[in-house]
Formats: structure tokens, C-alpha cells, sequence
């Protein structure tokens, strides 16, 4: 074996390596859009991952596998590998799926998560495993000694995949380009293993309709999506006098710029507890959860603190959702809500928590009693807490119990429970937005019992 030969050999484990963990992370992060990111559906991910790519080790090892057929295996099996990145990892067609799969019936996130794993995460991790065992019978038969070196290099490319996705790729040129960046790294593993006029054309016939798909043009003019990231799909639908901002695929605010309406839950919020307020003093005013800054819009008066995670989120708000930009008295902090609280040292008279996109995509850190203790800790006496919930009217599912069981354990007294909107609690389903509002007023906790009930004195 000659030494450009072993060399390339390297570098094909360490493009395996490479493209394995970088593919597995952009699935991650589009899936978190349909079936949210809780430790179940990660692990589920991961797992099938990891034992399809374990059976491909093992196969890989087959004495059946000729010596001299592992070139054109290894070029079939790229060329595999770059058509389920583009299947798998691609917005419309990940859509698509989803949409069939609700339409067949199938609601849990734990089963579309198992169906789209053994769809999609069985043939490519496999291929991935098999590709590094018949590289490495290959670098084997130039020296027996190179297990290590074959080991450290295809950790070196995950490692690479991994860091470069996740900190420069996907936040910089977005998760569209990514896709086409996996799907191209895998095309040259097959080109450079087999350069035959078959290959290149198999090549372009995959590539095409990657890129085209993958397009910031394609994808804007299908789903009006305008910002494509690590963190966030944004899209904005204009229907003339209403807009609605979406954010992975969820719709996040409405906005009407004629009639000054927004989402009712957001209506409710301002008429009610924030244009309300006297003007005797500039009130603090803290919204975790920015959305399309729609929570006291009309308000010049008071001073707004908006923190999201979403860095894009302001500039795409008022240039495209808006249509002006916000009023000098509004702030807009990066930052994670929960790592927000625990640096602040503000006091705020109102917090605003509207976090929770729908009832299956859930911040499962953000439902905990000690980050509602830390929102606790921020409000100001006689402040407000709003939590806008989207969960069972009628407490008919388990994670509504808990919620309201959890709520009701760190704001004891004075609170307040808002269905918003018409909804019927005899029916089977009456998902409703519920507004969770916690009053900071003083209360010994008392309690009227028939021996002893001084209403009189405390009503007057």
C-alpha cells in the first residue's frame, strides 16, 4: 500500500467520523421542532443511532466481504449515506413526514420519534460503522499496529463535526446549508473512492435536488422561513391586515395592524394587567419568552425587558412582522430565561413568562419548582407573575395535574387561574391557553373555619 494511498484511507475516517456526528446533531435540532428535545426523545435518537451504527461494526468485520470489492462498497455506501442526510435532515421534507404522520393518527412524541429513528437513523449509523470497519481492514493490511491511529481519527472527525455544527455552521450559515454541506462531504467520500463517470453522475442526481430543497430562496418562498439557525426556523405570513409569526413551524405571535390586535392570550394581558397600570411611577416590566414583542406594544410609558435566546429575533420582529421598530422603552437581552434570573439582580412590579410554545414542545427545565422559585425571587412586592400555559382546561392529562401541582407549590396563596378563549371541559380535548397569574401580596394564611370566621374585620 503506498503512502497517498494510506493517507487517504486516514482521511476517509475521519470524514465518516465527521459526517456521522454532524448529521446526528442537524436531526437533533430539527426534530426538536415536532417532538421537542426532553431527555426521552434524545435518547431515543442517540440509541438507535448508536446500535445501528454497532451493527455495522460487527457486520463490517464479515469475512464474506471480498478484499477487493471495498472500494465499490465503500462508494455505494457514501453515496447512501448522502441521500439519507438529504431525506432525513432536510425542513420540507421533515414537514412533510410529520404531516403524514399526523394525519395517520400518530400524536405521541415518543412514537414519531421511534418511527423517524428506525426510518431514517438505521441505514445511514450503519453505513457509518460499516464504512469505518472495511477502513480500517484496509489500514489493517499496512500495519496491523494502526488500530489506534484508526480509532483516534475517526474521533478526531466527530469531535470536529460535533464543535464546528453546532458553534460555527449552523448559527452562521444555518441548518439548510449544513444539510448541503453533509450531503456534498459525503458525495467526495464516494467520488474519491470510485471516480468513475457512474459515480459522478449517481453524485449530481443526489446533489441537485439537495441544494434546490435547501435553498434560502426555496425554503422562503415555500414556508416564508427568513431565519434558519442553531437555535430557530422564523417565518412571518402576511394575509394582508394579519400577520403571524411562526418559529419552528409553531406559531408564535399575531399581529393586525389595523385593528391594533394580537393574539387573545396577549390581548387579555394587556388590556387587563399592563395599559392599566397608573402612571404614577415607571413600572419594570420583564417578559421571558420575546415572541413578536406584542406584550405591551402600545405602551411608551414603562420600561420592557424582553430576553429570548433568539439573537435574530428583534431584527426580523420589526423589519418583516411589525413593520416599525420598537419604542425606546424596550430592551432586548439574549439570553436564556433561566440564566437570566439567576444573574439578574433586578426586581421587576410584572414578569411575563411565555415560553411555552404548545403542549408537547416543552422547555422541560422551565415547568420546575426551583425555576419558579428563581421568577419568584425577581418579583417586586406587590409585583405580578403571568405564566401562559397551554394545557388542559379541564386537567385531563397528567402533565396539566403536575403543572398546576407544581405552580401551586411555590405560589401558595394569591394566584389566579385564566382559560382564555371559549372552551368546553366536557369534551375530550380542551387544550386551552392558561394564564397562571401569582399576586405578591402579603398573606398569613389563614382560613375561615366555623369556630372561628372574622370576615367582618378583614373585608373592612
Amino acid at each position: 500500500m503506498s503512502k497517498k494511498l494510506k493517507y487517504w484511507l486516514v482521511f476517509l475516517i475521519f470524514l465518516n467520523g465527521y459526517v456521522s456526528l454532524s448529521l446526528e446533531l442537524v436531526v437533533l435540532r430539527q426534530l426538536s421542532f415536532y417532538v421537542g428535545s426532553s431527555a426521552v426523545i434524545t435518547s431515543i435518537i442517540m440509541g438507535t443511532f448508536l446500535g445501528f451504527m454497532s451493527l455495522g461494526y460487527f457486520l463490517g468485520s464479515s469475512e464474506k466481504i471480498k478484499s477487493k470489492n471495498i472500494r465499490n462498497i465503500l462508494c455505494v455506501s457514501f453515496l447512501l449515506i448522502a441521500l439519507i442526510a438529504f431525506a432525513s435532515s432536510s425542513f420540507p421534507l421533515v414537514t412533510e413526514y410529520f404531516s403524514w404522520l399526523y394525519s395517520g393518527g400518530f400524536t405521541s412524541s415518543v412514537i414519531q420519534t421511534f418511527l423517524y429513528s428506525f426510518t431514517f437513523l438505521s441505514i445511514g449509523p450503519f453505513l457509518f460503522g460499516f464504512n469505518t470497519t472495511l477502513l480500517s481492514r484496509c489500514l489493517h493490511r499496512y500495519n496491523t499496529n494502526y488500530t489506534g491511529n484508526i480509532m483516534a481519527w475517526d474521533t478526531i472527525g466527530s469531535v470536529m463535526g460535533s464543535l464546528l455544527t453546532t458553534l460555527i455552521l449552523m448559527p452562521f450559515i444555518g441548518v439548510n446549508y449544513t444539510v448541503i454541506l453533509v450531503v456534498v462531504l459525503s458525495l467526495f467520500a464516494a467520488v474519491i473512492t470510485r471516480p468513475k463517470w457512474i459515480v459522478f453522475l449517481l453524485a449530481a442526481i443526489i446533489l441537485v435536488p439537495s441544494i434546490f430543497v435547501n435553498t434560502n430562496d426555496y425554503q422562503y418562498k415555500k414556508y416564508g422561513i427568513l431565519v434558519n439557525n442553531a437555535n430557530s426556523t422564523i417565518s412571518v405570513s402576511d394575509y394582508g391586515d394579519l400577520k403571524i409569526l411562526y418559529m419552528n413551524s409553531l406559531p408564535m405571535s399575531v399581529y393586525s395592524k389595523q385593528s391594533n390586535k394580537m393574539a387573545e392570550y396577549i390581548d387579555y394581558i394587556n388590556e387587563n394587567f399592563i395599559y392599566n397600570m397608573p402612571h404614577d411611577k415607571v413600572r419594570k416590566i420583564l417578559v421571558l419568552g420575546a415572541g413578536g414583542f406584542t406584550a405591551g406594544l402600545n405602551d411608551t410609558f414603562n420600561e420592557y425587558t424582553f430576553v429570548d435566546i433568539e439573537h435574530t429575533l428583534k431584527d426580523v420582529v420589526e423589519e418583516y412582522f411589525l413593520d416599525k421598530p420598537l419604542t425606546s422603552n424596550k430592551k432586548f437581552i439574549v439570553q436564556d430565561a433561566s440564566q437570566y434570573l439567576k444573574n439578574t439582580t433586578e426586581s421587576y412590579d410584572l414578569i411575563i413568562l411565555d415560553v411555552y410554545s404548545n403542549s408537547f414542545q416543552i422547555p422541560e427545565g422551565l415547568i420546575t419548582a426551583e425555576f419558579m422559585e428563581r421568577i419568584k425571587s425577581r418579583i417586586a412586592p406587590n409585583g405580578i407573575i403571568i405564566m401562559n400555559m397551554i394545557v388542559s382546561q379541564s386537567f385531563k392529562d397528567k402533565y396539566s395535574q403536575v403543572f398546576d401541582n407544581t405552580f401551586h407549590a411555590v405560589f401558595k396563596n394569591n394566584t389566579q387561574r385564566q382559560v382564555i378563549g371559549t372552551n368546553n371541559p366536557w369534551t375530550g380535548q380542551d387544550i386551552a391557553n392558561v394564564l397562571y397569574v401569582y399576586y405578591n401580596h402579603e398573606n398569613d394564611g389563614r382560613i375561615y373555619t366555623i369556630n372561628k370566621t372574622p370576615v367582618i374585620y378583614d373585608r373592612y
